[in-house]
């Protein structure tokens, strides 16, 4: 695939009939095929711009598994780390993962602005991360398939702001600056496997 500007802007979506869209359902029994990347998992990596729909399409692809384990980055960031979650990542998931344990984590509570109560996420034969930066390249070694929502940065922002509302803009300013930041230092767009279009209730996928 070629390597492409994280901000480009994608083609227009096709429509439904002209555009070989698939389900969810076709999505995940593709990943059944692919081969255990981190232990017994399969880890799938859902990346995009805040807003993109890398959350929709995580929560479609696990209940179409079965209810298979969906990690949320959101989860492992903060207000005062929004990328620094790498190494509390590895430790708590990757590493487990690896030896066929159980993930063990404290989901940060956004709003209380601490850790809330501990979860656990199992070895399932596949495992979805979906968030802002599961493409980034201390998560990619672990990874069977990387996906990459493929809107563009300003309509994914701007779908983000409207769905959260007038409490999180100041929240949003910082957010869009240490994305940009991020994605200028770590691209993940140019490495994913596919860029995924929504197509009405399906997917559209491309090299």
């Amino acid at each position: 695939m070629n390597a492409q500007d994280e901000t480009a802007k994608p083609s227009d979506p096709p429509s439904p009939a002209a555009s070989g869209a698939v389900s969810a359902a076709v999505l995940a029994e593709r990943l059944r095929g692919l081969a255990p990347s981190c232990g017994p998992v399969r880890l799938v990596g859902i990346d995009g711009h805040a807003g993109s729909g890398k959350s929709t399409l995580a929560l479609r692809v696990a209940e179409a598994l079965g209810g298979a384990p969906v990690l949320r980055l959101d989860d492992f960031a903060s207000h005062e780390r929004c990328f620094g979650w790498t190494g509390r990542f590895a430790a708590q998931v990757l590493e487990p993962f690896a030896h066929g344990e159980s993930a063990v984590f404290r989901p940060y509570d956004w709003h209380a602005r601490r850790p809330g109560r501990t979860r656990t996420a199992a070895p399932a034969p596949v495992v979805l991360v979906e968030g802002v930066g599961a493409g980034r390249r201390a998560l990619r070694p672990w990874l069977s398939l990387l996906w990459w929502m493929d809107l563009a940065r300003e309509a994914a922002w701007e779908r983000g702001r409207e769905r959260d509302g007038p409490d999180l803009a100041d929240f949003w300013d910082g957010w869009e600056r240490a994305e940009a930041a991020h994605f200028r230092a770590d691209p993940s767009r140019p490495f994913a496997d596919a860029l995924v279009q929504e197509c009405g209730e399906g997917y559209v996928l491309r090299k």
